[in-house]
């Protein structure tokens, strides 16, 4: 089985049932399924053929999705890039996965007009512009008779680039198997069924929205609703104007839209499923949400994009007691442990790495044959993040290994620090950071954006933490910043800011 089949299925199952949901338009799995032929036809008649890798630069609309099955069905290669990412990223991106064809939304045209892409198949939405064909010509005169992919479960299918916060990004390249692996977790732990309405809002570019939420949708028939940008108010009228059931954002998408003052005015019973990833919520973040939303139907997902994603869950019921927590089981088809630096398992309330095993993980990183064996240790994945497991079982990331802060010899976890923080109420983001210094190695800075007044910053956020936190973890440095940089994914760019800490010597 793979991805393009499940599309010519659900075809023949449900012609009618509508499978691409926009502002502007409806299209079933019927006209889903020959859009895809007749794109799939042109583009081989430009070259592309099995085994081929396709940049494919859109935000969410129907190009997207169309495109995405048709190169599939080719037996190709699909490569989804982030909307946001600059001239620069993008190039490097089709150089590193040897691109044979770049896929582009007029939208985004500007962006990549620039590169040299003589010896690349590109097409663009909107009108033809010089070398670039119109993605509409290319669907009108393509042919809408049936292709059928032979590719199975161990063929490759995807590469997806992961962010690049500490350096370039890295290939991960996904099989069939390990795709639909996730998406069939997916179905089963969130109840997935061709009456449910997925809202896509945020990038299929990534593996969560893509693998999670597209592939898991499309296995079953459901209705794919999309849009092209994030907004606070967006979501909450798409939800309430299409009956949507399941949504996945980051925890930010839910605290912004929690605080839309008309938030009573939309009718968001419809939904079945609220699921939020990336990182946890605070409890006390949670009370928020759940009061604005009216919802007891929250539950996140804990996981790594070259984990498929899979990983764990922390289900609606166990919000109350247990937020904060990434759940205490692995998801349908993963397992989970933590182990020590020398790979045997913790015991409960001692912290070591989150490693996961199953069908779910990446083939490799593309062209990195070191990288990919560093990152697993007899199958097991190792994520790079660091965790504990309290007596009932409940898993708990106390940070990413790489930001751990070493003064003085003791391990600091930065993520301990900002959750302490940010029970401030004057404190909207934090970001705690090791700055070098003479004598300990290193010293915790906590770069705060806040409502107080930089005059008082340093003994209030000081005093906020006497008695939450031990004295050695309590920041001896701080700074008031408007916003914190970010990359295109939304994560926050921690080495940037300890680029910017200048060495302490006292």
């Amino acid at each position: 089985m793979n991805l393009s089949n499940l599309l010519s299925r659900n075809a023949r199952k449900y012609p009618l049932h509508q499978a691409i949901v926009s502002e502007t338009e409806k299209i079933n799995y019927h006209e889903l399924n020959e859009l895809v032929n007749r794109f799939a036809s042109s583009l081989k008649e430009r070259g592309l053929t099995s085994g081929d890798k396709v940049v494919l630069f859109m935000p969410n609309t129907k190009e997207f999705i169309i495109s995405y099955f048709a190169v599939l069905r080719l037996g190709g290669i699909i490569v989804p890039v982030n909307a946001k990412l600059t001239k620069n990223e993008v190039e490097y991106i089709l150089h590193h996965s040897d691109a044979k064809a770049l896929l582009v939304h007029e939208w985004l045209f500007d962006t990549v007009k620039e590169i040299n892409t003589e010896s690349l198949i590109t097409v663009k939405t909107g009108s033809d512009n010089g070398e670039w064909r119109s993605f509409e010509y290319m669907v009108n005169e393509g042919s809408d008779e049936e292709i059928h992919c032979p590719l199975s479960e161990d063929d490759d299918a995807t590469i997806l680039y992961t962010s690049g916060t500490t350096g370039q990004p890295k290939g991960v390249l996904f099989t069939y198997r390990s795709i639909l692996s996730v998406a069939v977790m997916m179905c089963v732990e969130f109840n997935m069924k061709p009456e449910s309405r997925i809202l896509h809002m945020m990038p299929l570019s990534h593996s969560a929205p893509l693998h999670l939420f597209l592939a898991a949708g499309t296995y079953v028939g459901c209705t794919h609703v999309v849009t092209p940008v994030f907004t606070p108010e967006s979501l909450l009228k798409m939800v309430d104007k299409e009956k949507i059931t399941h949504f996945f954002g980051a925890p930010v998408a839910y605290l912004f839209t929690a605080k839309i003052p008309n938030i009573d005015s939309y009718n968001l019973t419809s939904m079945e499923h609220w699921v939020y990833g990336g990182a946890p919520l605070s409890s006390k973040e949670i009370t928020f949400i759940k009061e604005k939303l009216v919802t007891d139907k929250l539950s996140c997902v804990y996981g790594l994009t070259e984990a498929g994603p899979s990983g764990t869950l922390l289900l609606p019921k166990e919000h109350d007691e247990k937020s904060g927590s990434i759940g205490r089981r692995g998801a349908l088809g993963t397992e989970i442990k933590i182990v020590d630096e020398k790979g045997a398992e913790v015991k409960a309330g001692e912290v070591g790495e989150i490693l996961l095993y199953g069908e779910g993980n990446m083939k490799e990183y593309y062209k990195d044959p070191e990288k990919t064996q560093e990152s697993f240790i007899d199958g097991w994945l190792r994520t790079g993040d660091m965790a504990r497991r309290d007596d009932e079982g409940y898993f708990w990331v106390v940070d990413r290994k790489k930001d751990m802060i070493i003064s003085g010899g003791v391990n600091i976890y930065p993520k301990e620090i900002e959750e302490a923080l940010l029970a401030h109420p004057d404190i909207s983001e934090v970001a705690v950071v090791g700055v070098p210094h003479q004598e300990w190695g290193e010293t915790v800075k906590a770069y705060v954006v806040s409502s107080l007044d930089n005059s008082s910053l340093i003994d209030e956020c000081k005093s906020f933490l006497e008695g939450n936190l031990a004295s050695f973890k309590i920041p001896k440095l701080y700074e008031g910043i408007d916003v914190l940089p970010r990359n295109a994914t939304g994560k926050i760019l921690k080495q940037v800011l300890r680029e910017e800490g200048s060495e302490v010597t006292s």
